[in-house]
Protein backbone atom coordinates (compact mmCIF):
# COMPACT_ATOMS: atom_id res chain seq x y z
CA UNK A 1 0.00 0.00 0.00
CA UNK A 2 1.11 3.81 -0.47
CA UNK A 3 1.39 5.67 1.88
CA UNK A 4 0.99 9.68 0.78
CA UNK A 5 2.05 11.83 3.52
CA UNK A 6 -1.02 14.60 3.15
CA UNK A 7 0.46 17.53 5.08
CA UNK A 8 3.82 17.07 3.06
CA UNK A 9 1.51 17.14 0.07
CA UNK A 10 -0.17 20.32 1.34
CA UNK A 11 2.64 22.23 1.88
CA UNK A 12 4.99 21.47 -0.98
CA UNK A 13 1.26 23.12 -3.15
CA UNK A 14 1.41 25.83 -0.80
CA UNK A 15 5.00 26.66 -1.24
CA UNK A 16 4.60 25.91 -5.50
CA UNK A 17 1.51 29.01 -5.07
CA UNK A 18 3.51 31.03 -2.68
CA UNK A 19 6.21 30.66 -5.63
CA UNK A 20 3.94 31.24 -8.66
CA UNK A 21 2.28 34.29 -7.12
CA UNK A 22 5.68 36.23 -7.08
CA UNK A 23 6.17 36.45 -10.67
CA UNK A 24 2.51 37.23 -11.07
CA UNK A 25 2.41 40.18 -9.07
CA UNK A 26 5.98 41.06 -10.42
CA UNK A 27 4.47 41.53 -14.13
CA UNK A 28 1.74 43.37 -13.14
CA UNK A 29 3.70 45.36 -11.29
CA UNK A 30 1.62 45.21 -8.10
CA UNK A 31 5.15 45.64 -6.23
CA UNK A 32 2.92 46.17 -2.85
CA UNK A 33 1.27 42.77 -3.41
CA UNK A 34 4.93 41.02 -2.57
CA UNK A 35 4.48 42.20 1.05
CA UNK A 36 1.90 39.44 1.85
CA UNK A 37 4.58 36.91 0.62
CA UNK A 38 7.75 37.88 2.48
CA UNK A 39 8.47 37.91 6.43
CA UNK A 40 9.10 41.01 7.27
CA UNK A 41 12.74 40.33 7.80
CA UNK A 42 13.24 38.83 4.97
CA UNK A 43 16.64 38.57 3.46
CA UNK A 44 16.95 39.42 -0.51
CA UNK A 45 19.88 38.55 -3.46
CA UNK A 46 19.72 40.53 -6.51
CA UNK A 47 23.17 40.93 -6.24
CA UNK A 48 23.52 39.52 -9.74
CA UNK A 49 21.37 41.51 -11.66
CA UNK A 50 23.07 44.59 -10.50
CA UNK A 51 20.84 44.76 -7.35
CA UNK A 52 20.90 45.06 -3.49
CA UNK A 53 21.22 42.69 -1.21
CA UNK A 54 18.69 43.23 1.82
CA UNK A 55 15.00 43.30 2.73
CA UNK A 56 11.78 43.52 0.61
CA UNK A 57 11.95 47.55 0.38
CA UNK A 58 15.20 48.23 -1.32
CA UNK A 59 13.92 45.20 -3.62
CA UNK A 60 11.06 46.84 -4.67
CA UNK A 61 12.69 50.29 -4.96
CA UNK A 62 15.38 48.60 -6.98
CA UNK A 63 12.24 46.23 -9.59
CA UNK A 64 10.40 49.59 -9.46
CA UNK A 65 12.97 51.56 -11.14
CA UNK A 66 13.72 48.29 -13.78
CA UNK A 67 10.77 47.14 -14.88
CA UNK A 68 9.87 50.72 -15.59
CA UNK A 69 12.46 50.40 -18.32
CA UNK A 70 10.12 47.50 -20.15
CA UNK A 71 6.64 47.33 -22.01
CA UNK A 72 5.80 43.76 -20.86
CA UNK A 73 7.32 41.15 -18.65
CA UNK A 74 6.70 37.36 -18.50
CA UNK A 75 8.44 35.54 -15.84
CA UNK A 76 7.98 31.91 -16.52
CA UNK A 77 8.60 29.96 -13.59
CA UNK A 78 10.50 26.08 -13.99
CA UNK A 79 8.58 23.60 -11.37
CA UNK A 80 10.32 24.01 -8.34
CA UNK A 81 12.47 21.42 -6.62
CA UNK A 82 11.49 21.71 -3.35
CA UNK A 83 12.37 20.42 0.23
CA UNK A 84 10.62 20.53 2.88
CA UNK A 85 11.92 20.07 7.36
CA UNK A 86 9.53 20.51 10.10
CA UNK A 87 8.14 24.05 9.59
CA UNK A 88 10.92 25.38 7.02
CA UNK A 89 11.54 24.46 3.50
CA UNK A 90 13.79 25.39 0.60
CA UNK A 91 13.27 25.82 -3.04
CA UNK A 92 15.44 26.07 -6.67
CA UNK A 93 13.26 27.45 -8.84
CA UNK A 94 14.60 27.96 -12.48
CA UNK A 95 12.68 31.47 -14.12
CA UNK A 96 12.66 32.19 -18.50
CA UNK A 97 12.00 35.91 -18.36
CA UNK A 98 11.62 37.43 -21.85
CA UNK A 99 11.12 41.60 -21.54
CA UNK A 100 10.04 43.91 -24.36
CA UNK A 101 11.68 46.95 -24.05
CA UNK A 102 10.44 49.75 -26.37
CA UNK A 103 13.02 51.56 -28.69
CA UNK A 104 13.59 55.47 -29.54
CA UNK A 105 12.60 54.53 -33.23
CA UNK A 106 9.64 53.18 -31.83
CA UNK A 107 10.16 49.49 -32.82
CA UNK A 108 10.76 46.51 -29.81
CA UNK A 109 13.22 44.63 -28.77
CA UNK A 110 12.93 41.57 -26.52
CA UNK A 111 15.31 40.61 -24.21
CA UNK A 112 15.74 37.14 -22.46
CA UNK A 113 16.96 36.47 -19.40
CA UNK A 114 17.42 33.13 -17.56
CA UNK A 115 17.98 33.05 -14.04
CA UNK A 116 17.71 30.38 -10.79
CA UNK A 117 15.73 31.58 -7.78
CA UNK A 118 17.04 29.68 -4.42
CA UNK A 119 14.04 30.26 -1.81
CA UNK A 120 13.95 29.96 1.79
CA UNK A 121 10.74 29.60 3.25
CA UNK A 122 9.07 29.32 6.92
CA UNK A 123 5.38 28.43 7.97
CA UNK A 124 3.96 31.29 10.00
CA UNK A 125 0.69 31.79 11.61
CA UNK A 126 -0.49 33.53 8.13
CA UNK A 127 0.65 30.17 6.21
CA UNK A 128 4.05 30.00 4.25
CA UNK A 129 6.27 32.70 3.43
CA UNK A 130 9.25 33.68 1.87
CA UNK A 131 12.22 33.97 4.67
CA UNK A 132 15.23 34.75 1.98
CA UNK A 133 15.06 34.53 -1.99
CA UNK A 134 18.15 34.82 -3.71
CA UNK A 135 18.04 35.51 -7.37
CA UNK A 136 20.96 34.33 -9.72
CA UNK A 137 21.71 35.31 -13.42
CA UNK A 138 22.37 31.90 -15.76
CA UNK A 139 21.97 33.86 -19.15
CA UNK A 140 21.07 37.04 -20.79
CA UNK A 141 19.98 37.40 -24.77
CA UNK A 142 18.98 40.84 -25.53
CA UNK A 143 18.34 42.74 -29.24
CA UNK A 144 15.38 40.69 -30.68
CA UNK A 145 13.49 41.77 -32.79
CA UNK A 146 9.21 41.06 -31.86
CA UNK A 147 7.30 41.20 -34.85
CA UNK A 148 3.75 41.49 -34.53
CA UNK A 149 1.62 38.62 -34.62
CA UNK A 150 0.42 37.27 -38.32
CA UNK A 151 3.68 38.94 -39.56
Amino acid sequence: MVHIDVEAVANTLAIQNLIAQYPALVDNRDLDGLDELFTVDAHLDFTSFGGPSGGLAEVKEFLSGNLSLFARTQHMMGLPLITLTAHTASARTSCHNPMVIEQKDGSQQAWLIGLWYDDEFVETADGWRFAARTATRCYSIVGLAETPLGA
